[in-house]
């Protein structure tokens, strides 16, 4: 897969977790957008590194179940930086 589809998977994985993950983390939908595309690198580095899963194909469900969970493990980490900053 290519910079450009593994971009717009990040993209559509962002907005998906972010729909998935209950609560306001806060930032807008172009913060949700980067850390999608953040953590669908992560999702996919983890899926290559523990699962040995290949993520050549963008219409793959594998490769999107890997983006989305990346992506709402980023969300989650933003969402406790972003949280305890604004309590404190």
């Amino acid at each position: 897969m290519g910079f450009f589809g593994f971009l717009i998977l990040g993209l559509i994985a962002g907005a998906i977790a972010k729909l998935i993950l209950p609560g306001k983390q806060g930032g807008g939908w172009f913060v949700t957008l980067i850390l999608g595309v953040v953590g669908a690198l992560l999702g996919g580095w983890l899926g290559s590194v523990l699962f040995n899963a290949p993520l050549e194909e963008f219409f793959s469900i594998q490769t999107w179940l890997l983006a989305i969970g990346g992506s709402l493990i980023v969300l989650l980490i933003y969402g406790l930086i972003v949280g305890r900053r604004r309590t404190s």
